[in-house]
């Protein structure tokens, strides 16, 4: 979990493979209004969120039982909005990827492959609430994503 740019999927999908795990791209979950919503620049409401992070946790119900780590890049700013995430299985755990402001912009000032814009990076700030009591695992992202994947698979107890 994190903002945008913080590496959610680059993360994702190198734990999933690392730990022959399945990894899924929470955005592919957003209905179509919620992607023309952002790419037009308007931030999402809440209610906008609740109908995506229903459909993602719907996909944490069906894959519960698997016998290998699924892996999910999901902003899921908010603590409830996260609890809604929680309710698809006893066993989520969400690990925070904090970054900086600036890096972060950066980063998705370089990307031209995403429909999220690098000015709605503020409004997801003014939104983010950092898991706090919530048995979250918390990781800087300005260490490299290889790094960071072997000491996130430890902290998870699967490295």
């Amino acid at each position: 979990m994190g903002v945008a740019g913080s590496g959610k999927t680059t993360l994702g999908q190198s734990l999933a493979e690392a730990s022959g795990g399945i990894f899924f791209d929470g955005d592919d979950f957003h209905p179509p209004a919620n992607v023309d919503k952002m790419r037009s620049g308007t931030p999402l409401a809440d209610e906008d969120r609740v109908i995506w992070l229903e459909a993602v946790r719907d996909l944490i119900a069906a894959r519960a039982n698997e016998l290998v780590p699924v892996f999910i890049a999901c902003s899921a700013l908010k603590k409830k909005l996260r609890d809604i995430l929680r309710e698809g299985s006893d066993s989520v755990r969400f690990v925070y990827l904090r970054g900086s402001r600036e890096l972060l912009r950066k980063r998705l000032e370089a990307r031209t492959d995403h429909f999220m814009p690098a000015s709605l990076l503020d409004s997801q700030f003014e939104d983010l609430e950092p898991p706090d009591g919530e048995n979250a695992l918390i990781f800087d992202v300005s260490d490299p994503p290889d790094k960071l994947t072997v000491r996130i698979l430890e902290a998870l107890g699967l490295g």
